[in-house]
């Protein structure tokens, strides 16, 4: 039997299990794309002013941070299948949380538990890679099968903005009703994993490292909420740099605790492998991207040309050309990263998405002029960012011992949320800062619009940033994160031709 035909039967194999998966994946996409639209009518129906929509990012980015390697974990000890049930059950409960509550401090709670959904692509990545490991193409299997969700994740996002937009001029007066929606999409995706996903067929086994836990949340609570009162109160204030302190110093007596644990929360020795290091700072760096910088892009787009010598000048619908874009292309991005990978080492598909990232956001330093402009910057800068949502998690798999995958895929989301924090602060700064200095030296804008050296800095370090992370990547063994070559050994097996491998 030829390689491919154990590799097309095994993908076969998968395939209901990918199915129920990527439904599951839709729903994560409906949450992600549903709330965007309607954001200013949720603040009226609670009564609060918009800057206070900031708390709902910063609160849901704070449990991400700290659920994530904690369910990962639970996932290699229990089964993959068993904690993706769990998050689910309580990503509903909190779903209905936010349908229902009363006033700002209920809905703001409901919405940081509705975070718990960020682990289900990690989880489902280790599923897929246990599932797949054990057949020839196992690494290769994975990467279509990564493929597949984000694609159906992407696709749940723009369905759900648009329903958003219907929905809440047909339920018009009743919010309550829109944001049911989501609530009763994540119910029906709890039956779709308990009847559709079958457990793991192996597990590490093990018990929770309770004291790591705690000493990691006190760190990532510490961190993330310096870098939420960073970009709240400014660089001016004091006691903020004290708590960024604080958070930085905490993870000292984390790391040296988890190094003396046999089953540690976080593997510290995993992490040094030359194969996974770069993996997890490129999440991290690739973070600062894909979630610090879309808010600066929906402001630089809205922004009066006319009045303020910059910007694209468009209503809010016709910002959703821009975002619908750029969605599309990480969806074009994530399916051609499997299909590129077959040609290329995994390595080398990896730099070169990074480094799509970094030239997108590059273009935007010359060329933001026009409407065709941004689109052109943002579709580059889509596709690599598609392939590496995709890359990602699959590649820590890879590189990550078996006992361990749950633990390395959640780990790029929580370094990539770390990331997604450290620039929405950083951004919000520049931003600020610059507005500021053009309101000093007498330029007559509006108070509430950043000049274009704000925006001009939030591309540059974008651009940096993915660059850097390409330049890390080839660091990374050239065969890494690719299925060892099959040998004459592997019976009924037959030897693809020498440079090609086995998808690598």
């Amino acid at each position: 039997m030829r390689a491919a035909d154990v590799g097309h039967r095994s993908l076969r194999s998968l395939g209901p299990v990918v199915l129920f998966l990527a439904l599951a994946e839709i729903t994560s996409g409906i949450l992600q794309g549903y709330y965007t639209p309607i954001l200013t009518d949720i603040a009226r129906n609670l009564g609060i002013n918009d800057g206070d929509v900031n708390w709902f990012e910063a609160a849901q980015l704070m449990l991400s941070a700290l659920a994530v390697p904690v369910l990962a974990k639970l996932g290699d000890i229990y089964g993959h299948k068993r904690i993706l049930l769990v998050s689910t059950v309580l990503t509903a409960a909190a779903s209905w949380g936010v349908a229902f509550a009363p006033e700002f401090w209920t809905f703001l709670a409901a919405w940081s538990l509705q975070g718990f959904y960020v682990v289900w692509l990690p989880l489902e990545i280790a599923l897929i890679f246990s599932r797949a490991s054990a057949a020839p193409g196992g690494a290769a299997l994975t990467r279509k099968a990564a493929g597949v969700l984000v694609g159906a994740l992407q696709f749940g996002v723009i369905a759900g903005a648009l329903a958003a937009g219907v929905l809440v001029e047909v339920f018009a007066g009743r919010l309550q009703l829109t944001l049911m929606i989501p609530a009763v999409a994540v119910t029906l995706c709890i039956a779709a994993v308990q009847f559709g996903v079958p457990e793991t067929p192996e597990r590490a086994g093990g018990i929770l490292d309770g004291r790591g836990f705690l000493l990691l949340a006190f760190g990532l609570l510490l961190l993330t909420s310096g870098l939420s009162f960073l970009r709240i109160n400014g660089p001016g204030t004091w006691w903020v740099w004290g708590i960024l302190l604080a958070g930085a110093a905490a993870f000292v007596p984390f790391v040296r605790w988890e190094l003396g644990r046999t089953d540690p929360l976080v593997d510290f020795r995993m992490l040094r492998d030359p194969a996974m290091w770069p993996v997890q700072l490129t999440a991290g760096l690739f973070g600062i991207s894909v979630l610090g910088a879309q808010a600066p892009m929906s402001t630089f787009a809205r922004t009066d040309r006319q009045m303020h010598g910059y910007g694209l000048g468009l209503d809010a619908g016709d910002v959703s050309i821009i975002i619908g874009s750029y969605v599309l292309s990480v969806l074009i991005g994530a399916l051609l990263f499997p299909v590129v990978s077959r040609y290329v080492t995994p390595r080398l598909t990896l730099c070169g998405a990074a480094a799509l990232v970094g030239f997108g956001y590059l273009l935007f330093l010359p060329f933001h002029d026009t409407l065709a402009q941004t689109l052109t910057n943002m579709i580059v800068a889509g596709l690599g960012s598609g392939a590496l949502v995709a890359a990602l998690p699959s590649a820590a798999a890879a590189a990550a011992p078996p006992n361990r995958t749950g633990m390395a895929t959640g780990l790029t989301n929580t370094t990539k949320t770390i990331g997604g924090s450290f620039a929405s602060a950083v951004f919000g700064i520049a931003l600020a800062s610059a507005a500021a200095d053009a309101l000093a030296g007498g330029a007559q804008r509006a108070e509430t619009a950043a000049p274009l050296s704000g925006y001009l800095v939030v591309w540059a370090v974008c651009s940096v940033t993915g660059f850097i992370a390409a330049g890390l990547l080839l660091l990374v063994p050239r065969l890494a994160f690719a299925d060892p070559p099959l040998t004459a050994a592997d019976p009924g097996i037959s030897v693809p031709p020498e440079g090609r491998g086995a998808n690598g």
